[in-house]
């Protein structure tokens, strides 16, 4: 049976990135060898979209965001730890939600849902 999902990032900057998810993101991570860091991560839940390859979303796509329960404290806190956010929080649809660049130019949203 399965009891949980297992995400990636790619990044032309992997230490950076474990470090900044560790650091700034506060996840708790397990050293797996060589500084390989596998993190912890709460909580999760999985959608299924239906491909539109017009608005950028083609058949195969994966996408991977973060979410909270307060979005403006989220943000603050995370502000507070040198995270850089590029945009405002925006209403979604699903949810209140603003994005930000980890290392090696990994784009990462993360919103407070509003189906939860």
């Amino acid at each position: 049976m399965i009891t949980g999902v297992h995400t990636m990032f790619y990044s032309s900057e992997p230490e950076a990135l474990r470090l900044f998810s560790r650091d700034k993101l506060g996840l708790s991570a397990t050293d797996v060898g060589g500084g390989w860091l596998i993190f912890d991560i709460p909580s999760a839940d999985m959608g299924v979209h239906p491909a539109q390859a017009v608005m950028g979303t083609p058949s195969g796509m994966h996408y991977v965001s973060f979410f909270c329960d307060d979005i403006n404290t989220t943000i603050e806190e995370l502000s507070g730890r040198g995270v850089d956010f590029t945009d405002e929080v925006a209403d979604a649809g699903y949810g209140l939600a603003i994005h930000f660049t980890m290392p090696g130019d990994v784009q990462v949203e993360l919103y407070q849902a509003n189906y939860k």
